[in-house]
């Protein structure tokens, strides 16, 4: 790992940073990094510098950049045929959420393209299957949801946030929704109501700060749903499909969810693939009309969902990510850092928890930055690390120097 040569204001990457803050929304506050190239776990920006990808585009990158299997899955299938609508049927959704399927345990799934839009199926769904299942009154579905949560952007996700800044401007918001605090299954308890049909939250809350519940919680709230008749969801969208030591984090407690929320890596970094899966009892709630994407399960990204599922199962990234993550932590904690609260995480999902009393985590991704390493701030105080799962113990081995002069 060496130092970046080139300053992050040279002349073309200036170029591109003016076009962007000139013609983009401003809704994100990147790095001052223009990037042109990926491979495995590293990146190149426009001046020819090298960067170790420690966030991996918040785990869609689990398989690391323009897997070989994936990218031949993509171009194979771009000769072929592309998208047809749900119109017709083609010849790659159907394998794609049989193996999908046979690598969750669960009787169907549902393909949609973001993560934002698995969670509102997710939700359709519950509500429905409250209403023709269980029973409740039209209309008076709740779903219980967790405070800092992060299950997407669009106005019904926002409406239950307990980030102000998610809703500030955007209301009116969709109701049914009630937030309990994570990590508490005694407020869950209180929280359910005879009208209660779900209950949706993350096993590690990422964009909160990588925020990992007391043991047993996901265990016992799933227990906790299921004797009161209340369905039990998980957004594994980004702790999913390898990201934290196992295929799903929920199998860390064995905790077979009712319906289970998958996105992200299962695009492979390549196209955007989501999909909610779950028992015949919600799936068969949908009929034809009831919900829809014209280009969910198209068969361009069944074929990428297929290749990137195959590349995590085969190439065994699931217990890659608890050895790697494990030792990773292990050597994250022995810093001797004034700077530095706390190291939480599984897998190679970690968060760096910097102190207040040091300021913001900012200027730590900015230094790490200078120094060849690419990681990304969350809630003003934490550094993420997510690098690919496919990430070398020796590329780790030398950026943890770079992020030990970082944190000392």
């Amino acid at each position: 790992m060496t130092t970046v040569t080139a300053s992050p204001t040279s002349s073309l990457t200036h170029q591109y940073l003016e076009e962007a803050e000139r013609f983009s929304a401003h809704n994100y506050h990147p790095l001052p990094v223009v990037l042109d190239r990926g491979e495995g776990s590293w990146v190149w920006d426009v001046d020819g510098n090298r960067y170790l990808d420690m966030l991996s585009s918040y785990s869609a990158l689990n398989q690391g950049h323009r897997h070989p299997l994936i990218l031949k899955a993509a171009r194979d299938q771009l000769e072929r045929l592309t998208l047809t609508s749900r119109a017709f049927h083609n010849d790659q959704m159907g394998p794609f959420l049989r193996e999908l399927c046979e690598a969750s345990g669960f009787d169907a799934a549902l393909p949609m393209n973001t993560g934002a839009e698995a969670v509102e199926t997710a939700i359709k769904m519950v509500r429905k299957w409250g209403y023709q299942v269980r029973g409740v009154p039209d209309g008076q579905a709740e779903i219980i949801v967790c405070e800092d949560n992060f299950h997407g952007r669009t106005t019904t996700i926002v409406g239950f946030s307990s980030e102000a800044q998610y809703r500030e401007g955007f209301g009116p918001f969709t109701p049914g929704f009630k937030l309990v605090p994570y990590g508490d299954v005694e407020a869950l308890r209180r929280a359910i109501g005879s009208n209660t049909v779900g209950f949706m939250v993350e096993p590690i809350q990422g964009e909160a700060g990588v925020v990992v519940p007391p043991d047993g919680y996901l265990r016992e709230t799933a227990a906790l749903c299921r004797d009161n008749g209340v369905a039990f969801v998980a957004d594994e969208i980004q702790t999913g499909l390898g990201r934290t030591g196992r295929l799903f984090c929920c199998d860390w407690e064995g905790v077979r969810p009712d319906v289970l929320v998958v996105g992200k890596a299962l695009g492979g970094g390549v196209y955007p693939v989501s999909a909610v899966i779950a028992d015949a009892e919600f799936m068969d709630v949908f009929r034809p009309g009831d919900h829809g994407s014209t280009f969910g399960g198209n068969p361009l990204g069944a074929a990428v969902g297929r290749a990137s599922l195959r590349v995590i199962l085969e190439e065994d990234l699931s217990r890659r990510s608890d050895e790697l993550g494990s030792w990773f932590m292990d050597r994250l904690r022995a810093i001797a850092s004034p700077h530095v609260e706390e190291v939480r995480g599984k897998g190679l999902l970690i968060g760096v928890v910097i102190r207040e009393s040091s300021g913001p985590a900012r200027p730590f991704c900015e230094a790490l930055q200078e120094r060849g390493i690419l990681a990304k701030e969350t809630h003003h105080q934490i550094v993420r690390f997510a690098p690919p799962l496919t990430v070398g113990r020796a590329d780790l081995d030398a950026a943890l120097a770079e992020i030990e002069t970082v944190l000392r």
